[in-house]
């Protein structure tokens, strides 16, 4: 560039970084050269993998902006992302690093807000103030020195509580087909469970759910202790991939302020769609039904930030709902998914279809961390309840039809006599809770009467 040219360029990249929150470096450009689908390439320019840039290009009809991060290179070519929409790009645009590193905003002021993947207000609030930049990789926590799970969790929810009871800073896996109450059991949870600070990720799902979530499940009293961090379905992959970093991320922190944490993502096999559609942008074979291999490497480096911190420190529990696509539950996402949670929770559709909600199945759920935080006859409680369910599900055809003699087995005996009774237990309201001693109680109750 001439003199003219480069004082014009610094006079706009100034008045660029006072306008945004993406404040540019004045560092060397370079140009993009080309542009194949969701990857860009930069020539003139050095940045190191996983720092962000803004490319700009200039029209008749004014500047266009779009942060993108740098995914790899080969000589002196590097290979870029886009985290926006792409809509405006020409070539010879100008490709400048970001300032800061591609570190992200944090404080006591998102409390209440509703936020993007890189940090951005949603809510036309306008920004808040930040206390902290930070990474949006988190501190790695030796294993041997996180405290361990020997506390239960109320999360208001009576067929888990009693049957399928969640530990403090246990990961749980929410597994179900569409359209089975994933989501509503996720917003019951939000609203009953006892945390400090509530984290909700919406990534990757219809838009209209961050509006209703917000206003309906929420509500005004629930969101003034929450951060919500939401990238829908129609943001660039890059921008839903960072969403649930930066909302595990957004938890890390309040985790290391001591704070007890309840990290809720919706959904996590969104996520891993959002890392597949990048990973075969970029050149990586497929490898499991279309999954590339890095899609399985994302997932355990995602979900093993969450969890306990060491002794005396806060913690994180986390809810990840894990869409089953055609109610398979040996699809990879969700197969690798329950590999690496604590516990999952299955919801069937066939009690969604007969009006049984939670449609939790309990024969097909479990909670990992069960046996390690309630007292032995509670376990033995909960067993036998399982036991009893089972049974009469293994019968139901027979007893349907009438084919089965009573008196034949005297545990599906008492399993018949026990169904009407096991089956209101496990049904709740939208609105009803049931606390940890409440739900107890009531099996309790159940089993011996």
């Amino acid at each position: 560039m001439t003199s003219p040219e480069r004082i014009s360029f610094a006079r706009r990249l100034s008045r660029y970084a006072a306008a945004t929150e993406l404040p540019v470096a004045p560092i060397v450009e370079g140009r993009l050269i080309r542009m194949v689908g969701l990857t860009l390439e930069a020539e003139g320019l050095q940045a190191p993998v996983g720092s962000r840039c803004v490319v700009i290009s200039d029209s008749p009809q004014g500047e266009t902006r779009v942060e993108a991060e740098v995914m790899g290179f080969a000589g002196s070519k590097i290979y870029l992302m886009p985290v926006d929409r792409m809509q405006g790009l020409q070539p010879g645009a100008r490709v400048v690093p970001a300032a800061g590193g591609g570190k992200l905003p944090m404080g006591n002021e998102m409390l209440g807000r509703v936020l993007d993947g890189i940090g951005r207000p949603l809510d036309g609030k306008g920004p808040f103030k930040c206390e902290d930049w930070v990474d949006l990789a988190g501190p790695v926590i030796n294993p041997l020195k996180r405290h361990p799970i020997e506390a239960p969790l109320d999360v208001g929810i009576r067929a888990i509580n009693s049957v399928l009871t969640v530990g403090r800073g246990q990961r749980l896996g929410l597994f179900a087909g569409s359209g089975v109450g994933k989501s509503m059991l996720l917003g019951m949870m939000t609203r009953f469970t006892e945390a400090d600070i509530t984290i909700v990720g919406l990534v990757g799902e219809r838009g209209r759910e961050v509006k209703e979530f917000i206003e309906q499940i929420l509500g005004e009293e629930g969101m003034a202790r929450s951060v919500v961090v939401a990238s829908p379905a129609d943001d660039a992959p890059l921008m839903r991939l960072r969403a649930a970093m930066y909302c595990t991320r957004v938890a890390e922190y309040f985790r290391d302020k001591g704070k007890n944490v309840l990290l809720l993502m919706d959904s996590l096999t969104r996520f891993a769609q959002a890392q597949r559609e990048i990973a075969l942008a970029i050149g990586e074979p497929p490898a499991t039904k279309g999954y590339p291999p890095s899609v399985f490497a994302k997932l355990p480096a995602l979900v093993e930030r969450a969890g306990n911190a060491e002794e005396g420190g806060g913690s994180i529990t986390a809810f990840y709902t894990v869409l089953s696509e055609g109610d398979d539950q040996q699809d990879p996402i969700a197969d690798a998914s329950r590999a690496i949670l604590d516990g999952h929770v299955v919801l069937s559709r066939r009690l969604a279809e007969e009006g049984h909600y939670p449609a939790i199945d309990i024969e097909a759920s479990i909670s990992r961390a069960m046996p390690q935080i309630v007292p032995p006859e509670h376990l033995q409680q909960a067993q036998l309840l399982k036991q009893l369910y089972a049974r009469y599900q293994q019968n139901r055809d027979l007893i349907s039809v009438g084919a089965y003699a009573a008196g034949s087995d005297p545990m599906t005996d008492k399993a018949i006599a026990k169904i009407p009774g096991i089956q209101g237990f496990l049904r709740q309201g939208l609105r009803e809770s049931f606390d940890l001693a409440a739900s107890r109680a009531a099996m309790e109750q159940l089993i011996n009467e």
